[in-house]
């Protein structure tokens, strides 16, 4: 495999955003809304992916996704330029995702607002939870957790669904990795948890980061510890690896091979001596 720590971990945790980028005029800021979504929660969904993360994964697929901001990509091979970025009222959100309300009805999907983190923009995102779920639209977020408690929590009272990551067992290491520590995450998982929210836990196993087993083990008793008993594991992957080109920044884990389940199973066993169900 290849040598995955070419930088250190701090310089790719070096861009800090402000917490919410809501405007005043109550417009919200998306960068794309994918329809016949499968994997972002159950059954078929529309995915609503918002500009801004709280935190700076150097292993980040969507890197259109971190800045609050509108961006321009350009294709160094043809010159194509793309705007990453168009602004939204609620009932404009809401009216496309009940499109395929026919789908969700179907399927047992609805809609599952994503990001970066769609809680930057939480004056938008909790009230669009709130139209959807007055629609009779089912509603998830893919979250990094990485939110104020009072914020989150009002999010949780409008969603059927969570989904939510765990980056790093190690509060020193998530925060040299991404950016943050881990307080918030773990805070906030808690309070779903106490709740009895369906949930979906999620580790993006990276090399280099948090693939040993001895890392395996620590997320196994973190979970436990939480009464957690099954978690997704994510491997890592290198599908974003272009668009850092289009956006004129550098791809810290360019060159590292990327992980395929058969890579994890001594890994996914750890979890599974531990009563913990992990599944990919």
């Amino acid at each position: 495999m290849t040598n995955p720590l070419k930088t250190t971990p701090t310089s790719n945790a070096a861009t800090v955003f402000r917490p919410c980028t809501d405007r005043k005029d109550n417009t919200g800021l998306i960068f794309n809304i994918q329809k016949f979504s499968t994997n972002d929660g159950p059954g078929i969904r529309t995915t609503v992916f918002f500009k801004g993360c709280p935190l700076h994964c150097p292993w980040c697929a969507n890197p259109e996704s971190i800045s609050p901001r509108i961006e321009t990509l350009t294709d160094p091979r043809t010159g194509e330029i793309t705007t990453e970025g168009k602004y939204y009222t609620i009932n404009e959100v809401a009216d496309i995702c009940e499109q395929d309300r026919d789908f969700y009805e179907e399927s047992g999907g609805g809609v599952t607002l994503s990001g970066g983190e769609a809680l930057m923009q939480h004056r938008f995102s909790i009230p669009l939870l709130r139209e959807l779920r007055r629609r009779g639209i089912a509603t998830a977020m893919e979250t990094t957790g990485h939110v104020a408690p009072p914020i989150f929590n009002r999010a949780l009272d409008e969603l059927d669904y969570l989904l939510i990551d765990v980056k790093h067992h190690d509060r020193d290491a998530h925060k040299r990795w991404v950016g943050g520590y881990n307080d918030l995450p773990l805070r906030n998982l808690a309070s779903a948890v106490e709740r009895g929210m369906e949930i979906c836990v999620r580790i993006p196993v990276i090399p280099g980061v948090n693939n040993t087993l001895k890392d395996a083990r620590a997320f196994s008793n973190l979970l436990r510890s939480m009464q957690i008993s099954a978690v997704q594991l994510l491997p890592f992957h290198q599908f974003g690896e272009r668009k850092y080109e289009m956006l004129g920044r550098t791809y810290a884990m360019s060159g590292v091979d990327a992980l395929h389940e058969e890579d994890l199973l001594d890994y996914r066993q750890i979890f599974l001596d531990n009563d913990v169900r992990a599944y990919f």
